[in-house]
């Protein structure tokens, strides 16, 4: 078993937002504060170039250099995500896995420590899609040496339903430090991802933002999210709940974190990136001029105005 594995467990992972202005330019002062701040916080490690902070959308010279300014900032465990970036054309699933090889083999020189493996949505339209989806982890852990997070990502985002047999079948590979899911809003996905993945030994690892506390019900141990990326304490303190067996405390921390999941993850399910990005804001962990998600959808201002007046009621109920 990878050492990772236990290190990880039981911890909470942000998957961080990109500070950017509105024309898509990366604001580095504000991401190296942004890291600074965040790595402050009691997280087990941080996922870089996921979908939270647009990784395939970035540059191949901006990814690189997020990742050289998340290194720079800590010591903890970095999961990168990889996968066909959006400027890249591809015509066939071997050149999906060239590309995402390539993307893991930059991943491994920035120094990170494991990659998430975006899903190929493509491979749930194949007759032998299991099986290539297996041959795509084992391939890029094989090329990039790194350990790997599987990523059950289904819905409005991309991918498509990872199998309970899938499930297995990847946690079983060496490579393998656990499978996230992220479904949603599909409990009996969500359920039967995590139950797939019992007695493995690997991470059980949740990606639910709307189904946060019951995915631990449900057997996580660990969590990905991107709703972290702006409230991580809040976050942190459903999974520590959990895990302590503070059953009280867990429903009352969940109640909370349930609160801001649905000012923040409705439809357009994609307009949560910059509702992260407003709340990051106004928790002064990411300065106004680079709260921006240009890869989004256009938001009505009502939206940043839901944002904050939950935010303001969490802080007075003494969030």
């Amino acid at each position: 078993m990878h050492p990772l594995v236990e290190r990880l467990r039981g911890t909470l992972l942000p998957a961080v937002v990109t500070p950017m202005d509105a024309d898509g330019v990366i604001a580095y002062d504000a991401l190296s504060a942004y890291a600074v701040t965040l790595t402050k916080h009691a997280i087990g490690g941080v996922a870089v170039w996921a979908h939270t902070g647009r990784g395939l959308y970035l540059s191949p010279g901006d990814r690189a250099k997020v990742l050289e300014t998340w290194r720079a900032a800590t010591d903890l465990p970095i999961v990168a995500g990889v996968g066909v970036p959006k400027s890249t054309t591809v015509r066939t699933l071997d050149e999906a896995a060239d590309a995402t090889v390539e993307m893991a083999h930059a991943a491994a020189a920035g120094g990170a420590d494991a990659v998430m493996v975006y899903p190929l949505a493509a491979l749930g339209e194949q007759e032998d899609g299991h099986a290539q989806a297996v041959a795509l982890h084992e391939r890029v852990a094989a090329e990039s040496g790194l350990p790997l997070v599987g990523f059950y990502l289904h819905g409005e985002a991309g991918g498509y339903p990872y199998p309970p047999e899938l499930i297995r079948d990847l946690l079983s590979l060496d490579a393998m430090l656990g499978v996230k899911t992220a479904t949603l809003d599909r409990a009996i996905g969500c359920q039967d991802a995590i139950w797939a993945g019992r007695d493995t030994g690997k991470l059980l690892i949740t990606g639910e933002d709307r189904m946060y506390g019951p995915s631990f019900m449900w057997g996580a141990d660990t969590a990905l999210v991107g709703i972290a990326s702006a409230q991580v304490e809040l976050s942190a303190a459903v999974l520590r709940a959990w895990t302590a067996g503070d059953h009280a405390e867990f429903l009352t921390a969940s109640e909370r974190l349930d609160r801001f999941a649905a000012a923040t993850f409705y439809a357009p399910i994609e307009g949560y990136v910059q509702r992260m990005l407003w709340a990051a804001e106004w928790e002064g962990l990411v300065a106004d001029v680079a709260a921006h998600d240009p890869y989004g959808p256009s938001l009505p201002a009502g939206e940043r105005d839901l944002v904050i007046r939950c935010l303001e009621e969490l802080h007075r109920s003494g969030q």
